[in-house]
């Protein structure tokens, strides 16, 4: 898998910018089949870092309805990389 393939976007909330200031963590929305190895080596070679820790989780997609009409909402993975201290990820559009 290429590294531009493993990280869909960035997730950028409230709580995402908090932890990114406070504890060099930043949070990607990920490829379902990427694991912990490929997701650390696509962050350090696109952003220049060196990645502490990664840690992943797998939502699952929700139903949702439309009238009469039940649609299943795709599952996706989310991972929270932790950055080395003194490094930082500039995400800003």
């Amino acid at each position: 898998m290429h590294k531009y393939d493993v990280l869909i976007r960035p997730l950028m909330t409230e709580a995402t910018e908090k932890m990114g200031e406070r504890f060099n963590r930043y949070v990607f929305e990920v490829a379902r089949e990427a694991d912990k190895r490929q997701i650390r080596e696509a962050v350090e070679s696109i952003f220049n870092v060196s990645v502490t820790r990664v840690n992943t989780m797998i939502f699952r997609g929700k139903q949702r309805r439309f009238g009469r009409r039940v649609v299943q909402k795709p599952s996706w993975k989310k991972a929270i990389v932790t950055v080395a201290s003194g490094q930082s990820i500039d995400l800003s559009v």
